[in-house]
Protein backbone atom coordinates (compact mmCIF):
# COMPACT_ATOMS: atom_id res chain seq x y z
CA UNK A 1 0.00 0.00 0.00
CA UNK A 2 1.38 3.43 -0.86
CA UNK A 3 2.33 5.94 1.80
CA UNK A 4 -0.55 8.18 0.76
CA UNK A 5 -3.15 5.43 1.24
CA UNK A 6 -1.66 4.51 4.60
CA UNK A 7 -1.78 8.16 5.69
CA UNK A 8 -5.33 8.45 4.37
CA UNK A 9 -6.43 5.35 6.26
CA UNK A 10 -4.80 6.59 9.44
CA UNK A 11 -5.97 10.20 9.24
CA UNK A 12 -9.03 10.51 6.96
CA UNK A 13 -11.48 11.22 9.76
CA UNK A 14 -9.07 13.60 11.50
CA UNK A 15 -8.61 15.67 8.36
CA UNK A 16 -12.34 15.79 7.68
CA UNK A 17 -13.10 16.63 11.32
CA UNK A 18 -10.53 19.43 11.25
CA UNK A 19 -11.99 20.84 8.02
CA UNK A 20 -15.58 20.85 9.32
CA UNK A 21 -14.52 22.17 12.73
CA UNK A 22 -12.62 25.09 11.20
CA UNK A 23 -15.58 25.81 8.90
CA UNK A 24 -17.92 25.78 11.90
CA UNK A 25 -15.75 28.01 14.11
CA UNK A 26 -14.87 30.54 11.41
CA UNK A 27 -18.46 30.85 10.19
CA UNK A 28 -19.77 31.19 13.72
CA UNK A 29 -17.16 33.84 14.59
CA UNK A 30 -17.94 35.82 11.44
CA UNK A 31 -21.66 35.65 12.16
CA UNK A 32 -21.21 36.81 15.77
CA UNK A 33 -19.05 39.73 14.63
CA UNK A 34 -21.55 40.66 11.91
CA UNK A 35 -24.41 40.55 14.38
CA UNK A 36 -22.65 42.49 17.15
CA UNK A 37 -20.75 45.05 15.07
CA UNK A 38 -23.02 45.57 12.06
CA UNK A 39 -26.36 44.51 13.60
CA UNK A 40 -26.81 42.27 10.58
CA UNK A 41 -26.52 38.53 10.15
CA UNK A 42 -26.75 36.32 7.12
CA UNK A 43 -29.49 33.82 6.50
CA UNK A 44 -26.97 31.16 5.49
CA UNK A 45 -24.50 31.36 8.40
CA UNK A 46 -26.56 29.51 10.98
CA UNK A 47 -27.47 26.88 8.40
CA UNK A 48 -23.84 26.32 7.38
CA UNK A 49 -22.81 25.92 11.03
CA UNK A 50 -25.65 23.44 11.64
CA UNK A 51 -24.70 21.25 8.69
CA UNK A 52 -20.99 21.40 9.49
CA UNK A 53 -21.86 20.22 13.00
CA UNK A 54 -23.92 17.34 11.60
CA UNK A 55 -20.94 16.21 9.49
CA UNK A 56 -18.71 16.56 12.57
CA UNK A 57 -20.99 14.24 14.53
CA UNK A 58 -21.21 11.48 11.93
CA UNK A 59 -17.55 11.52 10.94
CA UNK A 60 -16.65 11.72 14.63
CA UNK A 61 -18.75 8.62 15.28
CA UNK A 62 -16.73 6.75 12.65
CA UNK A 63 -13.49 8.00 14.19
CA UNK A 64 -14.70 6.78 17.58
CA UNK A 65 -15.34 3.32 16.13
CA UNK A 66 -11.75 3.26 14.85
CA UNK A 67 -10.34 4.25 18.23
CA UNK A 68 -12.84 2.22 20.29
CA UNK A 69 -13.82 5.46 21.98
CA UNK A 70 -17.58 4.92 22.16
CA UNK A 71 -19.04 4.68 25.65
CA UNK A 72 -19.19 1.11 26.89
CA UNK A 73 -19.54 -0.76 30.11
CA UNK A 74 -16.38 -2.81 30.48
CA UNK A 75 -16.47 -4.03 34.08
CA UNK A 76 -16.69 -7.66 32.96
CA UNK A 77 -13.75 -7.22 30.57
CA UNK A 78 -11.29 -6.88 33.49
CA UNK A 79 -11.99 -10.46 34.54
CA UNK A 80 -11.67 -12.11 31.13
CA UNK A 81 -8.70 -13.55 29.31
CA UNK A 82 -7.50 -12.31 25.92
CA UNK A 83 -9.57 -14.74 23.85
CA UNK A 84 -12.80 -14.12 25.76
CA UNK A 85 -12.27 -10.35 25.47
CA UNK A 86 -11.66 -10.68 21.75
CA UNK A 87 -14.82 -12.81 21.40
CA UNK A 88 -16.92 -10.18 23.18
CA UNK A 89 -15.46 -7.40 21.07
CA UNK A 90 -16.14 -9.44 17.92
CA UNK A 91 -19.74 -9.93 19.05
CA UNK A 92 -20.13 -6.19 19.74
CA UNK A 93 -18.61 -5.30 16.38
CA UNK A 94 -20.95 -7.70 14.58
CA UNK A 95 -24.01 -6.23 16.30
CA UNK A 96 -22.82 -2.74 15.45
CA UNK A 97 -22.14 -3.85 11.87
CA UNK A 98 -25.73 -5.06 11.43
CA UNK A 99 -27.14 -1.86 12.93
CA UNK A 100 -24.88 0.24 10.68
CA UNK A 101 -26.00 -1.64 7.57
CA UNK A 102 -29.66 -1.08 8.44
CA UNK A 103 -29.03 2.59 9.22
CA UNK A 104 -27.02 3.02 6.01
CA UNK A 105 -29.87 1.56 3.98
CA UNK A 106 -32.48 3.86 5.51
CA UNK A 107 -30.27 6.92 5.35
CA UNK A 108 -29.69 6.31 1.64
CA UNK A 109 -33.48 6.06 1.23
CA UNK A 110 -33.79 9.53 2.75
CA UNK A 111 -31.18 10.91 0.36
CA UNK A 112 -32.97 9.33 -2.61
CA UNK A 113 -36.27 10.92 -1.57
CA UNK A 114 -34.51 14.28 -1.44
CA UNK A 115 -33.05 13.67 -4.90
CA UNK A 116 -36.48 12.70 -6.23
CA UNK A 117 -38.22 15.83 -4.96
CA UNK A 118 -35.29 18.22 -5.41
CA UNK A 119 -35.43 19.75 -1.95
CA UNK A 120 -33.12 22.66 -1.23
CA UNK A 121 -32.01 24.30 1.99
CA UNK A 122 -33.78 27.47 3.08
CA UNK A 123 -30.77 29.73 3.50
CA UNK A 124 -28.05 28.41 1.24
CA UNK A 125 -30.44 27.32 -1.54
CA UNK A 126 -28.27 24.23 -2.06
CA UNK A 127 -29.62 20.75 -2.66
CA UNK A 128 -30.38 19.03 0.64
CA UNK A 129 -28.66 15.92 -0.73
CA UNK A 130 -25.28 17.40 0.24
CA UNK A 131 -26.38 17.77 3.85
CA UNK A 132 -28.38 14.56 4.11
CA UNK A 133 -25.35 12.65 2.82
CA UNK A 134 -23.66 13.19 6.20
CA UNK A 135 -25.52 10.21 7.65
CA UNK A 136 -24.73 7.64 4.93
CA UNK A 137 -21.14 8.90 4.74
CA UNK A 138 -20.81 8.47 8.49
CA UNK A 139 -22.29 4.97 8.46
CA UNK A 140 -20.19 3.94 5.44
CA UNK A 141 -17.07 5.09 7.29
CA UNK A 142 -18.28 3.21 10.37
CA UNK A 143 -18.70 0.04 8.32
CA UNK A 144 -15.18 0.43 6.96
CA UNK A 145 -13.75 0.95 10.46
CA UNK A 146 -15.83 -1.93 11.85
CA UNK A 147 -14.44 -4.21 9.13
CA UNK A 148 -10.91 -3.20 10.14
CA UNK A 149 -11.79 -3.70 13.81
CA UNK A 150 -13.25 -7.16 13.14
CA UNK A 151 -10.11 -8.20 11.26
CA UNK A 152 -7.92 -6.92 14.11
CA UNK A 153 -10.08 -8.69 16.73
CA UNK A 154 -10.15 -11.95 14.79
CA UNK A 155 -6.33 -11.89 14.67
CA UNK A 156 -6.24 -11.30 18.44
CA UNK A 157 -8.72 -14.13 19.00
CA UNK A 158 -6.76 -16.50 16.77
CA UNK A 159 -3.37 -15.64 18.28
CA UNK A 160 -4.55 -15.23 21.87
CA UNK A 161 -2.94 -11.78 22.03
CA UNK A 162 -4.48 -8.87 23.94
CA UNK A 163 -7.26 -7.18 22.00
CA UNK A 164 -7.03 -3.48 21.15
CA UNK A 165 -9.23 -1.65 23.65
CA UNK A 166 -8.52 1.93 22.68
CA UNK A 167 -6.73 4.57 24.67
CA UNK A 168 -7.77 4.88 28.29
CA UNK A 169 -9.00 8.28 29.45
CA UNK A 170 -8.87 7.42 33.15
CA UNK A 171 -7.19 4.71 35.21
Amino acid sequence: MSKFLIALDRNAERWALLMFYVLLVVTMAVEVLRREIFAFSSIWGEELVRYAFIYLVWIGAAAAVRERAHIRIDVVMHYLGPRAKAALYIFGDLVMFVVAIIALYWSIETVLVSVKFGSVSAGLRVSMVWFLMAVPVGFALMLWRLTQSLARDLRSFRDGTPVYEGDKLFD
